[in-house]
């Protein structure tokens, strides 16, 4: 199974594709989708959905996981990364209808670090320890490739509120490391 995780933004997008086979996982590819700071905000968003577009189709995964609407202090900010959610969204349930899934940032890290307000560079730890060193471009990047382990991990709680697992309380990259391959 091809996973994509998504770390939307209406600047940078950062997305991450892993390959599952069981309960192993294995990095494929990852990147940003860099979009115009300066072009009018509607042609940006016209903008990510090209590249989104574009990536979908050389990709074509099997379910994508993408993290949910986050908070942010300025209202213009959390408008804008709202507006890029919803032109994200309308690309993937073009094709991707009922294997779209959300997950929290806090859910995204506790998987990760073992809780949920870890820092990136924590988090970028327990991804150079399950999948091996990488050097990431942005935090966007490696934030998307969590959120696809993420789903991994937390994919079979889907038909319930997704909880955190007893093994994700103790942080992942300890209590996993025999299945990773």
């Amino acid at each position: 199974m091809l996973i994509l995780g998504i770390d939307p933004g209406s600047l940078a997008t950062g997305w991450g594709l892993i390959k599952c086979h069981g309960n192993k996982i294995n990095y494929l590819a990852s990147g940003v989708l860099k979009f115009d700071k300066k072009a009018e905000f509607n042609n940006r968003l016209l903008e990510i959905r090209t590249k989104l577009e574009s990536l979908l189709i050389y990709i074509e995964p099997d379910e994508v996981a993408m993290e949910s609407l986050i908070y942010v202090k300025s209202p213009t900010s959390l408008i804008k990364l709202a507006q890029a959610r919803g032109v994200i969204l309308s690309v993937l349930l073009e094709k991707y209808q009922n294997k779209i899934f959300e997950y929290s940032p806090n859910l995204v890290k506790s998987t990760a670090v073992g809780h949920g307000h870890a820092d990136k560079v924590s988090v970028q730890k327990f991804l150079n320890t399950l999948i091996g060193p990488r050097d990431y471009e942005t935090h966007d990047e490696s934030d998307a490739l969590a959120v696809a382990i993420c789903h991994f991990f937390n994919k079979d709680n889907q038909i319930q509120k997704p909880k955190t697992s007893k093994a994700a309380a103790r942080g992942l990259s300890a209590s996993l490391m025999h299945k990773i391959g």
